[in-house]
Parts: C-alpha cells; sequence; structure tokens
C-alpha cells in the first residue's frame, strides 16, 4: 500500500514540475510563443477553412510536434549556456544542432500544411 501511495504521490510531484515547465516556457519564452500565436492563427484558418477530422488531426499533430521541438530546443540551449556561459565552438555546434531540429520539426509541419490547405485552394 506504502508504494502505491508513493507512487501517486511522485507522479503528482512530475505533473507539477512539469506543469511549472510548461508555464515557464509559454509565458517567458519569445520562440516558444510566437509558435503558439501561429498555432492560434492555424487554428481560426482551419475553421474558417472547415477542416475535416483527419485534416484537424494532421495538423494538430503539426503544431505539437512544432512545440516540442522548440521547448527541447530551448531546454538544450539554456543547459549549454548554463554550462558553458561563454562563447565556445563546441557548444555553439550543440546549439545549431539542437535548432536544427526545430527547423525540422518546422518544414514537417510546413509540408503537412500544404498537403491541408493547397487542396482548398485549387
Amino acid at each position: 500500500m506504502i508504494k502505491v501511495r508513493n507512487f501517486i504521490i511522485n507522479r503528482l510531484k512530475a505533473f507539477k514540475y512539469a506543469a511549472k515547465g510548461f508555464w515557464i516556457l509559454i509565458t517567458t519564452e519569445n520562440s516558444i510563443i510566437a509558435q503558439i500565436i501561429i498555432a492560434l492563427i492555424m487554428t481560426i484558418i482551419g475553421f474558417i477553412m472547415h477542416l475535416s477530422a483527419t485534416e484537424w488531426m494532421f495538423q494538430t499533430l503539426a503544431i505539437g510536434l512544432i512545440l516540442v521541438a522548440e521547448s527541447l530546443n530551448t531546454g538544450i540551449e539554456k543547459m549549454a549556456d548554463f554550462v558553458h556561459p561563454d562563447y565556445h565552438e563546441k557548444i555553439g555546434f550543440i546549439k545549431d544542432i539542437s535548432a536544427g531540429a526545430a527547423f525540422f520539426a518546422a518544414i514537417i509541419a510546413i509540408i503537412i500544411g500544404l498537403f491541408i490547405y493547397i487542396p482548398k485552394f485549387i
């Protein structure tokens, strides 16, 4: 019984830390705020264009992909800056790779958006 209680308490603590990180991201990180604004715009456009359930699924997945990639990029950049606050070539390389992953996610999201929206304009 104690193991179950500890498990539940630990999960609640983990949820609290995750919610705190989420709040920090959406209130302090300009890249995340910009992506949320774009996500809101695309959601409005989705309602205007009457997306199907499948299109909504793919658009939501693309938005989520971007937000996750940007969040992980931010975390990696913060960690790199903490470990080595001064400019260092290897830290710059790591940060570039991290930003490249977010860029890769953005390219995939744009391709998904093109699949959804181009047929609606043709």
